[in-house]
């Protein structure tokens, strides 16, 4: 479903890809992991098409995305939940929804279409609030509305970077749990969080990134018995 290969991109003269290499399957859950300013958020922005891909080819189900702009890449079936929400403070709950909607074609149909009424079973909370303005949501409750926005847009692959940073770890364990209903549902998700733990239910597979490039491969398990990996590229 996804493929990044051999990827470098980077700001101005500044390079902070060095062969970027990721891979998702249909269906999986894969992680990017690692400590902050190695390249992770970056490699968001230039499989989204916010930054050039300087080299290299990255494709999702097969089709390259390399010189796309973003709202083709949306189209395509790519859903971003961006560090930091960024929902439409000026807009209520049902606005933010229904603003970024795209019909279903094709093999979405086969992953069920995601309405608004779908998002609100996802989310009850939201549907209490649909006509409540998004600045005055809580921060949790704006995550829940970047997600279900994401959603709207009837994703083949969602991507998630930081979606549980700076919350309450009530609001934490209700959105790993919307992931797992999602990933049940076969739904392929690329990650970006530093809780380890929290994933480790959810992940298929963890990259772990270092100065914008995967040094380690490897499922949950796998990880969870080198503990000398964690120390030494995420200093837990």
């Amino acid at each position: 479903m996804l493929t990044l290969e051999h990827v470098t991109a980077g700001y101005g003269n500044s390079q902070v890809l060095f062969g970027m290499q990721l891979q998702a399957r249909d269906g999986e859950v894969v992680s990017m992991v690692g400590r902050n300013g190695m390249g992770k958020t970056t490699t968001v922005r230039t499989l989204m098409g916010m930054l050039p891909c300087r080299a290299g080819q990255i494709a999702v189900g097969g089709t390259p995305l390399n010189r796309l702009p973003p709202h083709v890449i949306s189209r395509l079936g790519v859903g971003l939940v961006p560090e930091g929400r960024r929902v439409f403070g000026s807009l209520n709950v049902q606005e933010n929804l229904v603003a970024t909607a795209r019909a279903v074609q094709g093999e979405g149909q086969a992953r069920g279409h995601w309405s608004l009424g779908r998002v609100f079973a996802l989310f009850p909370r939201l549907e209490e609030r649909r006509r409540q303005s998004a600045r005055t949501l809580s921060g949790g409750e704006q995550q829940m509305l970047a997600i279900g926005r994401a959603l709207m847009t009837n994703p083949r692959l969602l991507v998630l970077d930081e979606a549980t940073e700076g919350l309450a770890p009530l609001i934490r364990r209700e959105i790993w749990q919307c992931l797992q209903t999602l990933k049940g549902e076969g739904l392929t998700i690329l990650v970006v969080d530093k809780n380890l733990a929290e994933m480790a239910a959810l992940v298929d597979r963890h990259h772990i990134v270092e100065k914008g490039r995967v040094v380690w491969t490897g499922s949950p398990a796998e990880l969870a018995v080198q503990p000398e990996l964690a120390q030494r590229y995420l200093g837990l």
